[in-house]
Formats: structure tokens, C-alpha cells, sequence
């Protein structure tokens, strides 16, 4: 290809051409085939001012993800799994621990924080799109500690703007109870039984297993299973139904055993029978093979039958003291009227408030006040004594005691500097102890 208007500086021929061989571009001459001009990379009028670009800035590909980004998303999608969520509760859960993840609160803590981002992504998405779980749930999944999952949740929710609903009790009973299949077409016409019915009847069963102390401390998937269990067998208490172990069914339910809802089962069975004894109308004596049967009367009568219960108990307690030989203690006044059938006008009235205000306390104001009432402390062993007590005091592990660690004191012993420091309380201590060291050592250069 000729370029017209270019002559050759040797030869002075017109006859050039452009040389396309090469990877650099130049004009040749075809006469002679001298290099009449040569291309350059890079012509100083156009890059002038210019400094050096990167290659990382200019051609690199897109970054990749961090690690622990990418952990943590498979940590939002496994949450998600476990909890068997909405496909838009997952994508949404993704994208807040996305915006969360990189914000410059989260960008710098550790990894056991990033951990429960994942968990507190998954519970915002949860709540917002009405998928009621707790934050006890997540921190069971997670097994973070329960003091840091708050401060995250509440620092996530001030990051995005959002304002998170707060579900209670029975919505999470509720949305638990879905998971049992006991509608299905697949299960036996004796072990139907309607989810509302089913909800409504467990979250009963554990606001009394609340009253009653089972609940403190404990985990709360167990206890819910537990209730729905004991829900089912009570409302069509049946001979087939009443032979289901726990076992069978869940597998009937098709969902997973937790171990410790047997114990829960047996413990809620046995605050049944004692309210079950306190049934005026009830002639036979309630045992946990048939206090079943008496759920719904037990239910529906509970802050009356816990007053009772608590009543007969300390009257039994007065019985003992008496037979022994002390004093008598107060139980209060007696009831002048009747309401329902062997209960007292006072007892419905006190029942009937606990239960309008939301207030279950002043059932056990007259248990719960008895061992300090006198002015002295109570007796180490009073979660025996009482008739409802928290798991931790009535079931109280007592620590071993090896006898020989213990010696006589006889006030010579020797005291080391360590112990002494422990002893130190106040600044005015610690000024004193600095000058008597001071005094005995100006002492000893002296001497010496």
C-alpha cells in the first residue's frame, strides 16, 4: 500500500509503501528498501502528564470475594436450610449480611462476631417476611453466646435502617407447629390433628410449664416439642394415642428428636398431677397415666388450681411443723365463700386478676416469701421444701467435700505479698502500704 506524498530521503523515489509484516508499522522504500519513517508505541503528544497505570487498575479481572464472605454466605444458606425458610427469606438474608459485612463497624471484628452477623442476617429476613423464629434459635444453631448476639442484632438493625417486628410466644409456637406433619394425607385418620388446635393447646401446656419453673434456663426447641407432644395426646386422649412414644412420634411427624423434650415431658406431666389433685370434681386419683385426660379442665382452671396447690402444700408443711413441735406458720385467712365447686371466692378473684394483667407472679408471692418472712435466711435445702422451684435449686448438684484439704487455723501462718494485695481495698490502704514499705526499708539501709 503506497503513501502518497512521502519520498524516499536516500533514493528520492516516490514508490514507498507501508511494511504490514511486522508488528510495528513502517514506511519502506521500494527502490532502494531503506526505512523511510518507523511507528512508535507511544507519541509524547498524546501521554503527556501521564503516570503509570497498574495492571491490577487497568486489566486485572474483578476481585474476588473475601474468605470469610464467602464463609459466612454458606453459613446464611446453611442457617436457612436448617430452618427449611422461603427461597426470598435466604436471597434477602444474603444480601444484609452482604451490605453488613463490608460496612466499616464489621469490617475490622472477629471472627466469632462475623459468625453471628451470618445468624442475625437470617433473623432480620426471618421477622420481616413473618417467618417468626427467636433469638434463642440462633444461638443455639450458631452456639455463640447469648451476650453477643444481642448487641449485633441491635447494631444491624441501626446499620440497615430497618425496624425488625417483635413476635411473641404464640407466634412462635405457631410457626413451629407447622413443621409436625399431623395433617398429612399420609398419616393414619387416628393421628390427625388440626395446627391450630395443635398451637393453641401447646402454648398453654408452656406458658404453665412457665409458671412452674420448667422453663427457666432451659432451651426452648425441647420444651416445644414436649408441649406439642403432650397437646396431641390430650386433645383426642385416645388408648392409640396414649401408646405413641416420643419416638414414634416424630417419626409420624416426620421432624428430628431432641433428647432432653423426655425430660421436659415427664416434668410437665408432673405439674399436671399436681394441679389434677386439686380438681374438686374429680373423685379418682390423678397419676401421669391418666392426668391426661384432665388437661383441658386443668387449662382452663390453672391460676386457681396453682393457688390451691400452693395452699394444700403449705398446710401440709403447718401439719409437720405442728406434729414436730414448733411453731405454727401463717398461712393467711381462710376462705369465706365458695365460687366453683370446693374453691373460694378469693382464690378466683386473685386468679382472675393474675390472669387479666398478664401477671402470674402473685401466685407464688405466699410460697415464694415463706423462707425469709420470719427475718432469717432460708435453709439451703429449700427448693425441697417449696412446692414449684427452678431446675437449678430443686435439682442442685452438691459439690464434694474433701475433708482433709482443711486445716486449723491458729493465726500464724505466713501470708504471702500476693494475698496481701487482695486484701487491699481502698486508696488510703494502698497509701499506708507504700510508706510502711518505705519506713521498714529506710530501716534496713540503716542497719546495714
Amino acid at each position: 500500500m503506497s503513501s502518497a506524498g512521502i519520498k524516499c530521503p536516500s533514493c528520492g523515489s516516490s514508490n514507498v509503501v507501508d511494511d504490514v509484516v511486522y508488528c510495528q508499522p513502517q514506511t519502506v522504500c521500494v527502490d532502494c528498501g531503506s526505512v523511510v519513517s518507523e511507528g512508535v508505541l507511544c507519541t509524547s503528544d498524546r501521554h503527556v502528564g501521564c503516570s503509570d497505570v497498574s495492571y491490577s487498575r487497568s486489566a486485572a479481572p474483578d476481585k474476588t470475594p473475601c474468605v470469610n464472605l464467602v464463609k459466612g454466605l454458606q453459613r446464611v444458606r446453611t442457617l436457612c436450610l436448617i430452618l427449611r425458610v422461603r427461597g426470598d427469606i435466604e436471597d434477602l438474608s444474603q444480601t444484609y449480611f452482604n451490605q453488613v459485612y463490608q460496612h466499616k463497624t464489621f469490617i475490622n471484628v472477629s471472627l466469632q462476631k462475623k459468625e453471628i452477623l451470618a445468624g442475625c442476617s437470617v433473623l432480620i429476613s426471618c421477622r420481616l417476611l413473618n417467618w417468626p423464629i427467636t433469638m434463642g434459635t440462633i444461638t443455639y444453631l450458631l452456639d455463640a453466646d447469648p451476650t453477643m448476639v444481642g448487641p449485633v442484632y441491635k447494631e444491624m438493625i441501626k446499620i440497615l435502617n430497618i425496624q425488625s417486628p417483635v413476635f411473641n410466644f404464640t407466634d412462635v409456637m405457631e410457626s413451629h407447629s407447622q413443621e409436625y406433619k399431623l395433617n398429612s394425607p399420609h398419616v393414619p385418620e387416628e393421628y390427625h390433628e388440626n395446627s391450630r388446635d395443635l398451637s393453641k393447646r401447646a402454648v398453654d401446656l408452656a406458658e404453665l410449664a412457665a409458671d412452674s419453673w420448667i422453663v427457666t434456663g432451659r432451651k426452648p426447641l425441647p420444651i416445644m416439642m414436649a408441649a406439642i407432644y403432650l397437646a396431641w395426646q390430650s386433645l383426642k386422649p385416645t388408648r392409640t394415642r396414649l401408646k405413641i412414644s416420643l419416638d414414634k412420634f416424630c417419626h409420624i411427624a416426620k421432624v428430628n428428636k431432641h433428647k432432653p423434650a423426655v425430660k421436659r415431658i415427664s416434668e410437665i406431666k408432673e405439674v399436671l398431677c399436681k394441679l389434677g389433685k386439686e380438681i374438686p370434681w374429680v373423685r379418682e386419683a390423678v397419676t401421669a397415666d391418666n392426668v391426661l385426660h384432665h388437661v383441658e379442665d386443668i387449662l382452663k382452671y390453672r391460676y386457681v388450681l396453682l393457688k390451691r396447690a400452693l395452699r394444700s402444700h403449705e398446710e401440709a408443711l403447718q401439719a409437720e411443723v405442728q406434729d414436730s413441735g414448733g411453731e405454727p406458720l401463717n398461712t393467711g385467712t381462710a376462705p369465706d365463700s365458695v365460687d366453683l365447686p370446693g374453691v373460694s371466692n378469693q382464690e378466683v378473684s386473685v386468679a382472675k386478676t393474675a390472669q387479666d394483667n398478664g401477671d402470674n407472679k402473685s401466685v407464688f408471692e405466699l410460697d415464694s416469701n415463706k423462707g425469709t418472712q420470719d427475718g432469717r435466711d432460708p435453709e439451703p435445702n429449700w427448693g425441697k421444701r417449696v412446692l414449684f422451684s427452678p431446675p437449678c435449686v430443686s435439682n442442685a448438684k452438691k459439690m464434694k467435700v474433701d475433708v482433709g484439704e482443711f486445716k486449723d487455723v491458729t493465726g500464724d501462718e505466713e501470708i504471702s505479698d500476693s494475698e496481701i494485695d487482695s486484701y487491699i481495698r481502698t486508696p488510703l490502704e494502698t497509701q499506708n502500704l507504700a510508706l510502711a514499705h518505705k519506713h521498714f526499708s529506710s530501716l534496713k539501709n540503716e542497719k546495714s
